[in-house]
């Protein structure tokens, strides 16, 4: 049962919101042999393609993450591959963001899907009052947790609170397709007074106490 409370009243739904997906109604999907989830969304791989050969899909009828530049990026590669090519698009480094205030922004896993998937993780959690921007915005809400893979020390996860979050979660997105350490991440250069700068900060945790180190301290 979901509740909602409101100015209007109280809404309640019986049934869970995402049992049915509105996106395939009446396409008779069955005719064709295509599968679908639990939630009715078309079931695709890397490449676009469904469980009909010839039939590719994109976009918010499919099991892939409902955002925009999701969807733009595998209809294109879905058109390149209907045409002969080879394109597939990887979301093992998809950003997402939530515009509340302060904003939530995460790529990557969190400690509790790595562990679901058998990854040994090791992860520290800045809080904002120790990004010099966040002190000379006088808003220091919020937090950046990094998540590594023990063993490889490689970042493998990002997860930010923070009224800019959306605007630096993209640096970590290209960090973690680099496959870089949280030590290569902590020694690259940054801008001071950024808050991408909370990025390095928080790297530089898993080896020191930035608390004691001075402004821009590398």
């Amino acid at each position: 049962m979901v509740v909602l409370h409101s100015v209007h009243g109280m809404f309640v739904w019986e049934t869970p919101l995402w049992e049915t997906f509105w996106a395939t109604r009446g396409l008779n999907l069955e005719a064709a042999n295509v599968e679908v989830n639990q939630q009715d969304a078309i079931a695709i791989d890397q490449a676009m393609r469904t469980s009909t050969a010839n039939i590719y899909a994109a976009g918010d009828c499919t099991d892939q993450p409902q955002f925009v530049y999701v969807a733009a990026a595998a209809g294109t590669r879905a058109a390149i591959n209907m045409t002969g090519g080879d394109a597939v698009l990887e979301l093992a480094a998809m950003p997402a963001v939530v515009f509340t205030d302060p904003q939530v922004a995460t790529v990557g896993y969190s400690e509790a899907d790595a562990h679901h998937d058998g990854i040994e993780t090791d992860s520290r959690m800045l809080s904002l009052d120790n990004v010099p921007r966040a002190l000379a915005n006088f808003d220091t809400r919020g937090f950046i947790k990094l998540v590594i893979e023990e063993g490889s020390r490689r970042l493998i996860g990002v997860q930010a609170v923070a009224p800019e979050a959306g605007e630096f979660i993209q640096t970590a997105a290209l960090a973690i397709r680099a496959g870089m350490t949280v030590e290569q991440l902590a020694d690259q250069l940054f801008p001071y007074l950024t808050m991408v700068e909370g990025l390095k900060l928080a790297a530089q945790t898993f080896r020191k106490d930035v608390k004691q180190l001075s402004c821009c301290a590398g």
